[in-house]
């Protein structure tokens, strides 16, 4: 029973770090300048890509018998607040935008580093969470090439 709690607790904080990544995408959207229609477009499109991978997550956390975490972490509502903050000194470029973008990636990739250290996670886990994780870091390298080319 513990293992199963120790993988529910796991799997719920890639839930939240989701929900974080999708607030933040929101957030991005909101901030962006009505030419922007490109970031517009590629937001939503990992909005959905992160819908998909909580869902996921939620499934296997209801298959453990578990309960699943709603909400963001602490660390998401800060970095949305100063993203907002930031948008007001920086006239919200496309350059500040992705480079928060960019952030959030690093934000998601580190928690995935972190949720695959943990022993207990049975092999069809592991694999489902490399497999996401493959998936954000594809997102986070677009997100990079784009900040790149706003330097």
């Amino acid at each position: 029973m513990e293992k199963s709690k120790e993988i529910i607790e796991v799997l719920n904080d890639l839930v939240l770090i989701n929900n974080d990544r999708i607030g933040g995408y929101e957030r991005a959207v909101k901030e962006l300048k009505e030419e922007d229609h490109d970031l517009k477009s590629l937001f939503e499109h990992m909005i959905l890509e992160s819908q998909q991978i909580k869902s996921d997550l939620v499934q296997e956390v209801q298959v453990l018998h578990g309960e699943t975490e709603k909400g963001t972490t602490e660390m998401g509502k800060i970095y949305r607040g100063w993203m907002g903050l930031k948008a007001i000194f920086t006239g919200a470029s496309r350059h500040a935008i992705l480079s928060n973008c960019e952030y959030g990636e690093d934000a998601a990739q580190k928690a995935y580093n972190k949720a695959l250290e943990t022993e207990k996670l049975p092999a069809f886990l592991r694999e489902m969470l490399k497999n996401q994780q493959e998936t954000l870091k594809v997102s986070h390298d677009e997100i990079r090439d784009l900040r790149n080319q706003y330097v």
